[in-house]
């Protein structure tokens, strides 16, 4: 029996520069509480101009989890954060009942034509946290613990995995970690968590003996230990956690709650732009506006 329940290539979207949207899909919209997963880059962008820049736009019911091989971006949020995040390091924002922030190149990046290259995730909050207060919690590269076999270095950055915990505050079970392999390099992914999925960034794996190229998300079986063997030297993103409570969530552009009612409010809130409901973002001026339809 195959270990991999689904394998999930992706669409290109674009969001003022492509990305690689692996969930939500049509085989998998959820693993654990992951509820989004984007792959950006590798990108250079131009010098001049706001090419790549994210402008202000709202978030509900869920936390943001932004980590990059490359290059550099600056957060800022409604709450006043001002962060720069670089490679290795992880933002996390929880919008709870609503947050909004800005995601901008910073210009040493642009000057110097270096490629961001990156991972986001939106994490889906339990029910009791979906009304909670928005909160962001940065948590440099050096603080999240590493690990070092035999060709393999783990960079565990959310829950508990190969003997290490992460500082990152989390919402409910979750597993997230990078992990860089040698050729014929091989590490075992335990069943400690009830779903997990491993994205290939680059370079190619074997689950079990079946290949798996870059640029695909295999979602894996629940109940065994996985083998995972590289092929060449490779890249992976592993993910997963307990299933969110209550269910599936209905997502709709940058919302994601358990009632279409909650959706309905935020759409309504930010097309009015009521400040009560998305405070402004301190410093900027742009926005985006409400799509017609969801994205």
């Amino acid at each position: 029996m195959s270990s991999i329940l689904h394998r999930i290539q992706g669409q290109t979207r674009d969001i003022g520069f492509p990305v690689k949207r692996l969930l939500p899909a049509m085989a998998a919209r959820m693993v654990g509480p992951f509820v989004f997963f984007d792959h950006m880059g590798p990108m250079v962008f131009a010098e001049q101009g706001t090419e790549g820049d994210v402008r202000p736009h709202p978030h509900i019911g869920l936390a943001t989890v932004t980590y990059l091989f490359s290059g550099a971006l600056m957060h800022r949020d409604s709450l006043g954060s001002v962060q720069r995040i670089t490679p290795g390091d992880v933002n996390w924002m929880s919008a709870g009942c609503g947050i909004v922030h800005s995601e901008r190149i910073p210009e040493d990046i642009r000057t110097q034509h270096v490629p961001v290259q990156g991972i986001q995730m939106w994490i889906g909050l339990p029910l009791a946290e979906e009304e909670s207060a928005p909160g962001f919690w940065h948590y440099p590269a050096a603080d999240l613990p590493r690990v070092a076999t035999v060709g393999v270095t783990v960079h565990v950055l959310a829950g508990q995995a190969f003997g290490q915990q992460s500082p990152v505050k989390t919402n409910s079970p979750t597993l997230y970690a990078a992990i860089n392999m040698e050729a014929d390099a091989q590490i075992d992914i335990a069943k400690d968590y009830a779903e997990r999925a491993l994205y290939v960034v680059d370079g190619a794996i074997s689950v079990d003996g079946e290949v798996v190229e870059a640029g695909t998300l295999v979602v894996l079986r629940t109940d065994i230990i996985v083998n995972v063997i590289a092929q060449n030297a490779s890249r992976l993103m592993l993910l997963g956690g307990a299933p969110l409570d209550g269910g599936a969530r209905f997502v709709w552009w940058n919302f994601v709650a358990s009632s279409k009612e909650k959706i309905e409010a935020a759409k309504l809130a930010w097309a009015t732009q009521e400040h009560t409901f998305f405070p402004p973002v301190p410093g900027e001026s742009e926005f985006i506006p409400l799509p017609e339809s969801k994205l």
